[in-house]
């Protein structure tokens, strides 16, 4: 089953970090399962100083089944981060609302270490595969 691998999990994989996340990655990787968004993508990439490491986790990343973002999903984003903050839930990176409309639209799991996405699972349809997330 396709799991959207959030760029917590990523940034974690990528730096040599073994944590349960990065092992679910590893075996997500394995049988194929891992996903990605245009969104997940674009955070990972930012945050590589070295040029010839972006384009290695570039051309790594679009060898998997990219889940787009369709128009809709910015509007329901924003009514979602709205939603949650009218309960007293603030989100620390809009962004992420957004990452997760995707997988809730997509009926996909989300396999991360972000505290926003338990909230925002709390409060929404958003299904997680998280661990301890911090």
């Amino acid at each position: 089953m396709d799991t959207l691998v959030d760029t917590s999990v990523w940034i974690d994989f990528f730096n040599g970090n073994s944590t349960p996340q990065t092992a679910c990655l590893e075996e997500l990787l394995s049988c194929g399962d891992a996903c990605t968004s245009p969104i997940i993508i674009m955070e990972v990439l930012q945050g590589i100083r070295n040029d010839k490491q972006c384009k290695k986790t570039e051309q790594m990343l679009l060898c998997l089944t990219r889940y787009p973002i369709a128009e809709e999903y910015y509007r329901e984003s924003a009514m979602l981060y709205r939603s949650l903050r009218k309960r007293g839930v603030t989100i620390r990176k809009s962004l992420d609302c957004l990452i997760a409309v995707t997988a809730i639209q997509n009926t996909l799991p989300i396999l991360h270490c972000d505290r926003d996405f338990r909230a925002i699972a709390e409060h929404s349809d958003l299904i997680t595969c998280s661990f301890n997330a911090h």
